[in-house]
């Protein structure tokens, strides 16, 4: 029976996937370099969540903090550059295509779960690789080389890259272990901010950027609401929720994006795009789904 409890994580958790579904049509409207983004989504959301921690009366334990080091560094490494990637993506394909690339991540972590943590890879989960991999087909647009130019193409593989960086976040994530997912959190965007910073001075054009009202307020939104608010309402509802629940609604993400690309920004899908991106959600929420004989199988374990 549900509880009370259970239904407010729901509903925050909910909010926190229809939050991170809208950053793409955001991003359009920021002309700064991605680097630039993301760092600053980094150190904002950061700064945001030690307040909230603050306000809440959470503490930090710098001894798990101390503890996970190199595996809260390495993940904030991939974390910001990931970030970087798939905001370059959004730069050179539509926001629905950028994002179903990335949600690709789902099915690598499935790919390569074998040989990092020994788990089995059951026929279903074979399968929903297969079909994610010719659903990504179809979204490329690759099947009609004639429409598909190289922008578009720099834009998939940009957001394909975002995946595998993401994969990387969750996988090394799945290594941490002992610490408050608060405490965490807050490390890794810091880590992100930080080695994103020397990256973005180096390689982009810093200097001499349009900073008009609106860019300055979108730029907030992404590092308070999209990054701040959205983590706090996703670790304070996950901890309360089935995790089989989770994993189902955080596919709300990838829908989202997908409604508002084409409602706001008036993106198209073609029909072949359109079978590919069921295929994609479809293969990444079938893979999340205990069946019945997998759960006779765990439990005989």
């Amino acid at each position: 029976m549900t509880t009370e409890k259970t239904k407010k994580a729901n509903y925050a958790f909910i909010l926190s996937m229809i939050i991170f579904g809208t950053i793409g049509i955001f991003r359009r409207y920021i002309p700064l370099p991605s680097g630039m983004i993301a760092f600053a989504r980094g150190l904002i959301g950061m700064l945001f969540l030690l307040a909230y921690t603050r306000v809440r009366g959470i503490r930090i334990s710098f001894a798990d903090i101390r503890k996970n080091g190199l595996k809260l560094f390495l993940s904030g490494i991939f974390l910001g550059f990931n970030w970087i990637l798939l905001f370059e993506a959004y730069r050179y394909t539509s926001v629905a295509v950028a994002t179903l690339c990335y949600y690709m991540a789902p099915i690598l972590v499935i790919l390569v779960s074998p040989i990092l943590f020994r788990e089995s890879l059951t026929p279903v989960k074979i399968v929903c690789v297969a079909v994610a991999f010719l659903g990504m087909v179809l979204v490329s647009g690759v099947t009609n080389i004639s429409g598909v130019g190289k922008a578009e193409i720099t834009g998939i593989l940009l957001g394909l890259g975002a995946a595998v960086l993401y994969a990387c976040v969750v996988l090394m994530n799945k290594k941490i272990s002992g610490i408050s997912a608060y405490d965490k959190t807050i490390v890794q965007l810091g880590t992100a901010a930080a080695v994103i910073l020397p990256y973005t001075l180096l390689t982009e054009q810093v200097a001499g950027q349009a900073w008009s009202g609106l860019t300055i307020i979108c730029l907030l939104l992404v590092g308070v609401v999209h990054t701040g608010v959205a983590y706090a309402l996703y670790f304070g509802s996950v901890s309360e929720m089935k995790a089989q629940t989770a994993a189902l609604l955080s596919y709300l993400d990838p829908v989202v994006a997908i409604l508002l690309s084409a409602l706001l920004l008036g993106e198209r899908m073609t029909l072949a795009g359109a079978i590919g991106a069921v295929l994609v959600l479809g293969a990444a929420i079938l893979s999340e789904v205990e069946w019945p004989a997998r759960r006779s199988e765990s439990k005989k374990r």
